[in-house]
């Protein structure tokens, strides 16, 4: 496998067996539903995570999957740096499941919003904020501004500022599992 491959989620269910999947995404999302047997390793945690994934390509392909897929198809990009292959699921967790590949989820898990979901409520409710307090006060409208700036530069470099705040709030960390341990599991 190349660092550029792409699997669509027909292919990847039929290889399911043959590869390491590795889930970028929150461990909120995460326990919300991924793909059976796939390893949360958030974006934010991949470079600890080298010597595990090292150890886990050496065994097997590695398939790196997210939401939709532009996380995944950032962290192949981290790994290659550091000569790691991966291919990336096609269209994320949200295509497998829509083509109704099961996925799995701890037992009495909460759904976690997606973190597209939670960056356009965030976004959307500062510039909002910014806008009806911008009546009374005119220098808050800059935090319309601010926000609008920071999406159009999360556009134009396929990264999202807001996306990694939100990941550290509480509702978007485990309650269950533990980082060290899904390591171990990656290394052993």
């Amino acid at each position: 496998m190349t660092a550029t491959t792409a699997l669509t989620p027909e292919q990847t269910h039929a290889r399911l067996d043959e590869l390491t999947v590795i889930d970028v995404r929150t461990p909120g999302e995460y326990a919300s539903g991924h793909l059976p047997g796939a390893h949360n390793v958030p974006l934010d945690h991949l470079d600890a995570a080298l010597d595990a994934l090292t150890a886990a390509a050496a065994r097997r392909d590695l398939l790196v999957v997210c939401a939709s897929g532009n996380r995944a198809a950032q962290a192949v990009r981290r790994l290659a740096e550091h000569g790691l292959d991966a291919a990336t699921l096609t269209g994320g967790t949200a295509a497998w499941n829509r083509l109704g590949h099961g996925l799995d989820r701890p037992a009495g898990a909460r759904t976690a919003w997606a973190m597209e979901r939670q960056v356009r409520l965030a976004a959307g409710s500062l510039v909002l904020a910014g806008l009806l307090t911008g009546r009374r006060l005119p220098s808050v409208r800059w935090i319309s501004a601010g926000v609008a700036g920071g999406l159009v530069f999360s556009a134009l470099t396929d990264t999202c500022g807001m996306a990694r705040v939100l990941a550290r709030l509480p509702h978007n960390r485990p309650h269950t599992g533990d980082l060290s341990a899904t390591l171990a599991a990656l290394a052993g």
